[in-house]
């Protein structure tokens, strides 16, 4: 039976990040707050943990998770490298609603679906979320729905579409700002966005100079 905790309640949130990093560890799925919409995590590491997530959303490896993180060094570990204008990005943009793609390091074994060589990372700007990852490294998450359906932007929304396929939900109260993050490519020379979001391109454009769009 999935368990819910109120994480304006200092006890129940204390508890329910107890319960919820146990539950990644043990290959379960979380719903969890972010700064955009709830989302729905799993390890990422854990490749049966990834594929209960793409099942419970009813959607494909052709669309492969993004991953979110909890520090920059953990981000740093999992790709070749930030290119040109990644680190002053992560800078200026992390925590928050940034995502960007990267050339995923070679070494680590995962599998998040089709990714095609490349990553796309995010830290998000809410307290609950960063808590988690911080304990448990980097989570595969997408966002709280089954796919075709609209994102969730309270606990509830997630679990009447997600039910018991989730383990933990951690209740963040009604998301701020339900605008998704702005995802940015940097695995091409000139840097592309690929989801106008967030973070507004003008912004972005002041920091690497020029962008690509589609």
């Amino acid at each position: 039976m999935s368990r819910r905790y109120v994480c304006a309640n200092p006890g129940e949130r204390a508890s329910g990040l107890i319960d919820a990093v146990s539950a990644v560890r043990g290959g379960e799925l979380v719903v969890l707050p972010t700064d955009t919409v709830y989302g729905i995590g799993a390890d990422a590491f854990t490749p049966t943990a990834v594929t209960a997530l793409l099942e419970a959303k009813g959607r494909g490896r052709d669309m492969p998770v993004p991953v979110l993180v909890g520090t920059v060094r953990a981000a740093n570990a999992l790709v070749e490298g930030l290119g040109t204008y990644g680190q002053d990005l992560v800078d200026a943009f992390w925590p928050g609603p940034l995502t960007l793609i990267c050339r995923v390091n070679r070494s680590l074994t995962w599998d998040l679906g089709e990714t095609k060589g490349t990553v796309a990372l995010r830290m998000p700007l809410h307290g609950v979320a960063l808590d988690l990852l911080k304990e448990t490294g980097p989570m595969a998450v997408s966002s709280a729905n089954r796919s075709g359906a609209a994102p969730a932007i309270t606990a509830a929304e997630a679990e009447e579409q997600l039910g018991e396929s989730v383990a933990v939900y951690l209740d963040g109260g009604p998301c701020e700002d339900s605008v998704p993050s702005t995802i940015l490519d940097l695995t091409t020379a000139v840097p592309r966005v690929l989801r106008q979001g967030a973070i507004p391109a003008d912004k972005i454009k002041a920091i690497v100079g020029y962008l690509a769009t589609d």
